[in-house]
């Protein structure tokens, strides 16, 4: 395996996103079918890892996608722009006036406690960003020496949107790499936006193209499953147990089959209970593996915490830290997201570097 080279900082960005944002409707510790009252997030698999790089690590990020221009879509503007994200890549899209062209996407999800699992029901169907083509970002230019950026970073929540988005995944990729930008993809399968164009079959065919343009690839157990086909041995159908030399051997066997991949890593969560989870993870860089052992972590929200492992784990890189370290701040940093509620992180970087370090919880004042 390769290092992976990171350009100076003299590009415009220090990671371009690209993907759905979503505004996402949270009822606290109700229940979506019975509550009288929504909190209000942004949120989106591809642009919390952009927000997290921006407002817990100071880096300077932005976001390609699309919004129908409505008061929705200025709300889902306005909460990005507090998160410190570059929206002049935001295209948008007229609206018709009642969203049978076009709408932004809608995402309720209840947080879960106990026994009582977390839940998500998402509203998504013609969204703007869902209905962009080849040729709608002009990626010459937004990678090229009039701007620049030092990292991409897509998924497969944005492929799966429809046929179109993988086709401007692949386009962007493609772009990257040919200004030597670092791509990661974060394999992040969902079930419901499958399922009624192919399952896991389509799921495979598109991502295994796309995982043929990556640099650093992301995901969990049911993510490689699901996603490429690759499948680990020893885990359980709940996943309660988490055997490390089964993530080796399938880290190393979809290293193999796509030689291109430089780094490759997943997070381990166990969930004892909605509130309570184990979590760590594993990397496999430069034929070496790098393991940070689950310890048992408290959440009052888990939405967003393997973005925020990625955005970590792309912060040590892009900083120039030791893998191990850049892990491990992936570990830190997504298990500091779970404690505050919405996608995004609320972190700080001394509150990562000190979970790091294995501080307390003791009142810093």
């Amino acid at each position: 395996m390769d290092t992976i080279q990171i350009p100076n900082s003299q590009r415009r960005w220090d990671c371009v996103s690209l993907g759905e944002v979503m505004l996402r409707l949270d009822p606290g510790e109700s229940r979506i079918h019975t509550t009288r009252q929504f909190a209000v997030w942004e949120g989106g698999g591809e642009y919390n890892v952009a927000r997290g790089l921006r407002r817990c690590f100071g880096l300077r990020t932005a976001i390609a996608t699309a919004l129908a221009e409505n008061p929705v879509g200025r709300l889902v503007e306005d909460l990005i722009l507090q998160g410190g994200v570059d929206t002049s890549l935001l295209k948008w899209i007229p609206y018709d006036g009642v969203g049978r062209v076009v709408r932004n996407g809608l995402n309720f999800t209840e947080r879960g406690f106990g026994v009582r699992a977390a839940a998500g029901c998402s509203d998504r169907g013609n969204t703007a960003i869902s209905q962009v083509k080849s040729g709608d970002f002009d990626w010459e230019t937004i990678f090229g020496q009039q701007n620049g950026s030092r990292w991409l970073h897509t998924g497969g929540i944005f492929a799966a949107l429809s046929a179109s988005t993988a086709e401007v995944a692949a386009e962007a990729m493609d772009a990257a790499r040919h200004h030597g930008t670092p791509v990661s993809f974060d394999l992040n399968f969902r079930d419901s936006l499958w399922k009624s164009i192919g399952g896991k079959a389509k799921a495979q065919e598109v991502n295994r193209e796309l995982v043929r343009k990556v640099d650093l690839l992301l995901g969990n157990e049911e993510d490689f499953s699901a996603m490429l086909g690759v499948h680990i041995k020893g885990v359980s159908d709940d996943f309660a147990e988490l055997p490390i030399a089964g993530y080796e051997e399938m880290l190393r066997e979809v290293a193999a089959a796509y030689p291109n991949l430089k780094l490759i890593a997943s997070t381990l969560r166990t969930a004892h209970t909605a509130s309570r989870n184990a979590w760590g993870a594993i990397a496999l860089y430069q034929d070496q593996i790098v393991h940070v052992p689950q310890r048992d972590i408290d959440i009052l929200d888990r939405v967003g915490g393997g973005d925020s492992f990625a955005s970590g784990l792309v912060y040590g890189l892009l900083a120039g830290k030791p893998i191990d370290w850049a892990v491990r701040c992936g570990v830190a940093h997504g298990a500091l997201a779970m404690t505050t509620p919405g996608d995004t992180s609320m972190a700080t970087l001394a509150e990562v570097e000190r979970t790091i370090k294995g501080g307390s919880a003791r009142i810093a004042r």
